[in-house]
């Protein structure tokens, strides 16, 4: 007699069931493949489940009678151990405690400033040399990089657009009033302005050289002079050494040394405007004039925001900057473009070999002014002169052009501080 029963492990099933328990089997196969490498087959689990449950409990006797044996830590995972442990902590409290130590000597310094008179009511020197140890060259860097990049024609309207009412872009002004037109943001930044935007004065000596904000002006005759209100720089840190072997041999000051009139007729004068990100970024001859010396200083990138020259003495003389020397009608005349944060580069249209923002490594700390480290150039061709509102360059973002010049004593400034100022708007005049 045939049996109906087939021997499968050790248990029996039916004979007509056994096709298609193999194909349960394969189905569940092909979906866990992974559980059955770990031996958990989901259709003879319930089968199998009492004879590992038997075969279990004898194993799980045997350790409780058996005592467990623990390897003693090395050297090396207990001097490990201690390590991550200090990292740890260092990470989760040294931030809060730098802070809170920051603020503190803010409050201190602060303090101190208000109760005595000795005391500036500027930025100390810790609050100097941690601002200065920010990486700010390599975030303009990035923002260098990520200006110039290609932009999209559909996302030109919304980003200009944005920047235009963020920062009061008046895009009437420009030759090409079209957002399509500019590829790029740094493009959009250095956009030309059409014919005609700008009216240079004949009648004035001197005209502005850039569309933006008068931080300050006056005279210089000293050797320190104010950046803005109550906070000076040296001239002889923010300009270098004397040019000539005889001008440094002169027992007079450093003010009186650059003057090319000795007859005492005339006097050093400065004038400092801050170009804001919606201003128009190109920068033009504010006179009649002949570069002879370009010096390059590779400094820092700080802010040169009106409320950062007002609480950071020296800012200047810290900041890198491209200074342009030579003479006038009235002697000595100086030409300085201040770079600043998020500027990725000072383009100077005659000087092709000017290359600024240059990667310097991480130089961490205050950076005090390096009168003697630059680079020097002389202008030997009698043909780089500049005729009263010529374009020489641009920024690329917001920025500071600086004139410290030699005029007569009866020059009389037609400008206010704090004042909006447009390209050949005049400067001052001769009473």
């Amino acid at each position: 007699m045939v049996s109906y029963f087939v021997p499968r492990g050790r248990y029996l099933l039916k004979a007509g069931n056994v096709r298609k328990a193999l194909q349960q089997e394969q189905q569940l196969q092909t979906k866990h493949s992974a559980q059955q490498q770990h031996g958990n087959w989901s259709m003879l689990r319930h089968f199998r489940q009492s004879s590992q449950v038997a075969k279990a409990k004898p194993q799980k006797q045997q350790q409780q009678h058996e005592p467990q044996r623990v390897r003693p830590p090395t050297q090396m995972q207990v001097r490990r151990n201690m390590l991550s442990r200090w990292t740890g902590f260092l990470l989760r409290w040294a931030p809060m405690g730098l802070c809170v130590f920051g603020a503190v000597e803010w409050q201190l310094h602060k303090y101190r400033s208000v109760n005595d008179a000795n005391v500036p009511a500027t930025a100390s020197q810790f609050q100097s040399m941690v601002y200065c140890s920010l990486p700010l060259r390599i975030m303009s860097r990035c923002w260098g990089w990520l200006a110039s990049c290609y932009m999209p024609n559909v996302m030109r309207p919304y980003i200009y657009g944005w920047y235009s009412q963020m920062f009061n872009v008046n895009l009437s002004e420009a030759q090409y009033p079209d957002y399509n037109h500019y590829n790029s943001m740094a493009e959009f930044f250095t956009r030309p302005l059409k014919e005609g935007a700008r009216l240079i004065d004949a009648k004035a000596p001197l005209v502005s050289p850039a569309d933006g904000k008068v931080l300050h002006f006056g005279i210089a005759s000293d050797s320190r002079i104010e950046q803005v209100k109550g906070v000076n720089y040296s001239i002889e840190d923010f300009l270098g050494p004397l040019q000539t072997v005889e001008q440094s041999k002169e027992a007079a000051s450093y003010a009186k040394a650059l003057k090319q009139q000795r007859d005492g007729s005339t006097e050093l004068y400065q004038c400092v405007i801050y170009l804001a990100p919606g201003d128009y970024h190109r920068f033009h001859s504010p006179a009649a004039w002949q570069p002879t010396v370009r010096r390059h200083f590779s400094g820092e990138l700080l802010s040169v925001n009106p409320t950062v020259a007002s609480w950071l003495p020296g800012l200047f003389c810290l900041n890198e900057r491209v200074l342009y020397m030579g003479k006038w009608q009235h002697g000595f005349f100086s030409y300085t473009a201040v770079g600043a944060t998020n500027v990725g580069s000072v383009e100077i249209y005659m000087d092709a070999e000017l290359k600024t923002n240059r990667w310097n490594g991480f130089n961490v700390g205050a950076h005090p002014p390096s009168t003697y480290e630059y680079d020097e150039l002389r202008l030997k061709d009698a043909t780089q002169k500049f005729d009263k509102g010529d374009l020489i360059g641009q920024f690329n973002m917001g920025s500071t052009i600086v004139l410290l010049f030699e005029a007569p004593k009866n020059f009389q400034f037609d400008i206010e501080a704090g004042q909006k100022i447009s390209v050949g708007q005049s400067l001052g005049h001769l009473v």
